[in-house]
Order: C-alpha cells, then sequence, then structure tokens
C-alpha cells in the first residue's frame, strides 16, 4: 500500500474516531445534566453555564483533530 493510502486511512480514523468521541461524551454530560436538573432544579442555571462552556471544549478537540487531518491529507508530510 501506498503512503497516500495510509494517509488516507490515517485521516478518516482521525476524523472518525474523534467524532464518535466527541458524540459519546457530549451525549453522556447531556444526559448526566437532565439528571442533575431534574434532581436540583435551583442549580439548572449555574449547570447550564458549565455543560456549555464543556460543549465548547468537546467541540474544540474534534476540530482541531479534524484539522490535523486535512492538514495530513492536503500538506502529505510522508512525501520525502
Amino acid at each position: 500500500m501506498s503512503t497516500v493510502g495510509l494517509v488516507a486511512i490515517a485521516c478518516g480514523l482521525i476524523i472518525g474516531l474523534g467524532a464518535a468521541g466527541a458524540c459519546i461524551g457530549i451525549g453522556i454530560m447531556s444526559g448526566k445534566f437532565i439528571e442533575s436538573s431534574a434532581r436540583q432544579p435551583e442549580l439548572m442555571n449555574t449547570l447550564q453555564g458549565k455543560v456549555f462552556l464543556l460543549l465548547g471544549l468537546i467541540d474544540a478537540s474534534f476540530i482541531i483533530g479534524t484539522g490535523i487531518a486535512l492538514w495530513f491529507a492536503v500538506a502529505s508530510p510522508f512525501k520525502g
């Protein structure tokens, strides 16, 4: 297999696993937020700000991984 094929597989794995991890993390966090706000509704406003902050951080890590994968795909760093 050529290096171009390996780079394509690596980019697919980076993007796919990053997306799966981000989706699972957001799902678990959102479920816990709903559970905690149902138990203690007076803390919903405090928790909501923290949830939105963590949503941005989780999405940022996925977007950074996507940027690195696209950089590998376009720049071809394995060309010698």
